[in-house]
C-alpha cells in the first residue's frame, strides 16, 4: 500500500515514514504545499496523510485538489489544532479521519491500517476472491489453502490488482505505484512485466487461475473475463 505523507516538520516527516516503511507500506513525502499537488496530480496513492499548516499553502486545499481530481485516496489530515470546529471542517472538507499532534505513531498506523481496509476491503481483515484468501493483518495469502511465497512488490502488485478488479491498469501506473518517485528514473518499464510475470507463475503453479490479462499496448486487467 502507498502513502503519502505532507508534512513541513522535517524530523515528524521521517519519523512517520521510517516507521511506516518498517510496518510494509510504500511512503514518499513532500513537504510543501506545490510539493505535495504536484505528488497528487502525478501518482496513484492510497492513503494521503496532510497536515493542515504548511509554509507555502493550507493543507484543506489539498484536499480540495484531490477530490476535484476524483483520486480514492484515504486522507487523513494532521494538525496541531484540537478544536471542534478544525475537525468539522477537515472532515467537511473530504477527509476520512484527523489526528491531533502530538501522537503516537502506532495510533496513527492503526488508523490508517483502519482506513484502508475500510476503503478496499469493506473493512474486512480477510480478502477473498475465489480461491484467493489475503490475511492483510499478516499479509499472508493462500491459494487452494496453500501458502503463497511473494515478494513485497508481488504482495503490493497482487492488492493493487484486488483493489482494481476488472480496470485496465497501464504499465505507467502499475510502476508509479510500486515505485512512486524512482518510477521516473527507469530506463524501461520491463520490469513490471517481470514483476507481473512472476506473479502470475506463481499462482498459477499453487492451482491458481490466471486472472491477469494482457491487454495489448494497453496494459493488464485483472479479470475472470
Amino acid at each position: 500500500m502507498k502513502i503519502l505523507i505532507v508534512e513541513d516538520e522535517i524530523a515528524l516527516q521521517e519519523s512517520i515514514n521510517s516507521y511506516l516503511k518498517v510496518e510494509g507500506y510504500n511512503c514518499e513525502s513532500a513537504l510543501t504545499f506545490n510539493e505535495g499537488q504536484e505528488k497528487i496530480c502525478m501518482y496513484p496513492y492510497d492513503c494521503l496523510l496532510i497536515d493542515v499548516n504548511l509554509p507555502d499553502g493550507n493543507g484543506l486545499d489539498l484536499i480540495k485538489l484531490a477530490k476535484s481530481q476524483n483520486v480514492t485516496a484515504g486522507i487523513i489530515v494532521i494538525s496541531a489544532r484540537e478544536t471542534i470546529d478544525d475537525r468539522i471542517t477537515g472532515l467537511n472538507f473530504g477527509a476520512d479521519d484527523y489526528i491531533v499532534k502530538p501522537f503516537h505513531l502506532s495510533e496513527l498506523n492503526a488508523r490508517i491500517y483502519s482506513l484502508l481496509r475500510r476503503i478496499h476491503f469493506k473493512g474486512e481483515d480477510q480478502i477473498v476472491f475465489n480461491e484467493i484468501e489475503v490475511n492483510a493483518t499478516e499479509r499472508l495469502v493462500m491459494i487452494n489453502n496453500s501458502p503463497l511465497d511473494l515478494t513485497k512488490k508481488e504482495y503490493d502488485l497482487l492488492l493493487y490488482f484486488l483493489s482494481n478488479k476488472n480496470r485496465v491498469l497501464t504499465k505507467e501506473s502499475i510502476c508509479e505505484y510500486l515505485w512512486g518517485d524512482h518510477a521516473d528514473n527507469a530506463g524501461t518499464l520491463d520490469f513490471v512485466y517481470t514483476h507481473i510475470k512472476n506473479l502470475r507463475k506463481k499462482m498459477i503453479d499453487k492451482g491458481g487461475q490466471n486472472y491477469i490479462h494482457t491487454m495489448y499496448g494497453v496494459g493488464y486487467k485483472f479479470t475472470t473475463k
